[in-house]
Order: structure tokens, then C-alpha cells, then sequence
């Protein structure tokens, strides 16, 4: 995935695929864990059943194997979903053929979405769909994690393409750095480490699983 912006509860995550059955199901997969990385996982379900709509129709439409991309952006309270291709035919909501087979992928995201369109691209289309998140999916501890550990593995002196490219695995190492660093401080301040991690386990388990 070569980027991720955050800004004002802003992010954006640029994902490249081929039209394949098989990259639709990585295509799901990643989508759900970049948000669950961002602290709304509850979004997870709608966003790949559009995901899944909508990298289907380049199969169908474009052609099996075509280039295309996945954008999920995340504006406050909105999470759009954009998939562009090399195609420059838009597609249209035919009102008298919604139970035409071809029809039926178009009118499930016009159902499900608060917005959605098309648009011509300089190399083809662009079909999105966005979705309403409201505030309370948002995990604010999960987001307060994910901006620290960005924060923190930039310290490293990295360059940032380079921490965006090992994201998934490159957090979880940080996690761990950053919380044996804690324990470090922790115990240089004279405060005993397994009493930290006591009350941080005990706060963990006060908090609902967000995954469940």
C-alpha cells in the first residue's frame, strides 16, 4: 500500500490490484485490516461487502486481470470507498432493469450508500461510494495507538515510504519496542514495571474487545 495520510481525522490508503477472484478476497482482507488499523472496525463489514461489489464489476466489465485501483478514504465522519479502472464507459442505475443479473451490483451500493457516482479519469473511470460512520464507531483508543506508533517508528530515522510499506507487521514491532521502552522508563522513575502492566492489563480488560 503506498500511502497513508492522516490529518484531522483524515486518512487515505491507496491499494493496486488486479481484477482477479483471488485478489478480491486480499482485496477484503486488506481493506478490513487498514481499518481496523484506523479504529473503526465495525465499519469492516459494509466497506468490503462494497469492496467486493465493486472490484467485481471491473472483472465483469473491464476484463479479467485488468489494472485497477482501490482507494479508501476516511473523512470524519465518512468512509468512501473508490474504485478506478481503465475504462472509460460509466455505468448507469437502470431504474426498469433493477432485476437484471449485470444491474443488481449498482443498485445494492445506491441502497446501502449515503452517496455515490461516477467520474471520468484521464485513464479510464472512477465508481465510489461512501458510507455514513458516525462518531461512535471510531475506538479512540485504537486511533490515540495508531497515531503514536507512526509517531514512534518515524523515529527511527526510517524514510516514511519506507514505514508505510511494512505497515501491518512494522506497527506490531513498534508496539513491542515502544512498550519495552515504558517498562525502561518505568523502572528508571523507580516505579515497580509489573504493577504498570498490572493496571494497564486491568484498564485493557475494563474496555470491551473492539474485534468482537
Amino acid at each position: 500500500m503506498p500511502g497513508i495520510d492522516i490529518k484531522d481525522r483524515q486518512r487515505r490508503c491507496v491499494l493496486p490490484f488486479e481484477a482477479l477472484p483471488a485478489e478480491v478476497r486480499l482485496l477484503r482482507r486488506a481493506a478490513a485490516a487498514q481499518l481496523c488499523q484506523w479504529g473503526v472496525p465495525t465499519a469492516s463489514d459494509t466497506a468490503q461487502l462494497v469492496v467486493t461489489e465493486l472490484a467485481t464489476n471491473v472483472i465483469k466489465h473491464v476484463g479479467e486481470g485488468s489494472p485497477a485501483t482501490l482507494i479508501l478514504e476516511w473523512k470524519r465522519e465518512r468512509l468512501r470507498v473508490e474504485v478506478h479502472d481503465k475504462s472509460s464507459s460509466l455505468p448507469a442505475l437502470d431504474v426498469s432493469d433493477c432485476d437484471a443479473e449485470c444491474g443488481r451490483g449498482l443498485h445494492l451500493l445506491a441502497a446501502m450508500a449515503v452517496d455515490w457516482g461516477t467520474a471520468a479519469t484521464a485513464m479510464g473511470k472512477a465508481v465510489w461510494c461512501e458510507n455514513e460512520l458516525g462518531p461512535e464507531v471510531t475506538c479512540r483508543r485504537v486511533e490515540r495507538a495508531v497515531l503514536m506508533l507512526e509517531s514512534y517508528q518515524s523515529i527511527d530515522g526510517a524514510p516514511r515510504d519506507a514505514l508505510v510499506s511494512r505497515r501491518g507487521a512494522g506497527l506490531r514491532e513498534a508496539a513491542v519496542e515502544l512498550i519495552s521502552d515504558l517498562l525502561h522508563w518505568t523502572a528508571s522513575c523507580g516505579f515497580d514495571p509489573d504493577d504498570v502492566l498490572d493496571q494497564a492489563q486491568m484498564r485493557y480488560e475494563a474496555v470491551p474487545d473492539i474485534a468482537a
